[in-house]
C-alpha cells in the first residue's frame, strides 16, 4: 500500500511542505498582496502591472483572536462531532507588517495574546482513499 498523496487545498496559495504562503510584490511601488494578485497593483496611488511572485513572512504576531463556536457552512470539514470551538487568528506578518487571519492549531483563545509570536504550520484538512488535503494554519511559535 502506497502512502497517500499530500495536495493543497487551494493551489498556489501556501507552501505545501512548509505552509510559507505565496504572495505578489509589485516590482514598482513594493506593495505586497496576500492572496496573489495577478493582473495589475492594487494600489490606488501605482498603475503598474508588473508583479512578481514572492514568498511571504513564515512569522508574526498576534495582532487579534477570537474563536468560532459554531460550525462553518461548507466547503469547511469538521474535525470532532461534536463540533468543538475553532481558534482563530489575526496575525501581521514579521517583515511584510500585513495581517493575515488563519486558523490556530494547538490554543485556544486563552492560550493567545495580542503579540504572541506565531508560526506557520501545514495540517490535515481531511482525506480520501487517494489524498491527504493540506492547509496551512498558525501555531504560537517555538
Amino acid at each position: 500500500m502506497s502512502a497517500k498523496k499530500r495536495v493543497p487545498v487551494i493551489e498556489g496559495l501556501f507552501d505545501i511542505e512548509t505552509g510559507q504562503l505565496q504572495g505578489t510584490r509589485c516590482a514598482d511601488c513594493k506593495t505586497v498582496y496576500f492572496p496573489r494578485e495577478e493582473t495589475l497593483c492594487r494600489n490606488p496611488r501605482c498603475a503598474s502591472t508588473k508583479l512578481e511572485a514572492t514568498s511571504l513572512s513564515t512569522r508574526g504576531r498576534v495582532w487579534s483572536y477570537t474563536n468560532s463556536c459554531y460550525a462553518p457552512p461548507a466547503p469547511y470539514v469538521p474535525t470532532t462531532d461534536p463540533f468543538e470551538p475553532i481558534t482563530i487568528a489575526a496575525v501581521e506578518l514579521e517583515d511584510e507588517k500585513m495581517v493575515v487571519m488563519g486558523q490556530v492549531e494547538g490554543a485556544s483563545i486563552e492560550d493567545l495574546e495580542a503579540g504572541t509570536e506565531m508560526e506557520i504550520t501545514t495540517a490535515v484538512l481531511n482525506e480520501d482513499d487517494e489524498n491527504q488535503y493540506i492547509v496551512w494554519k498558525w501555531r504560537k511559535a517555538s
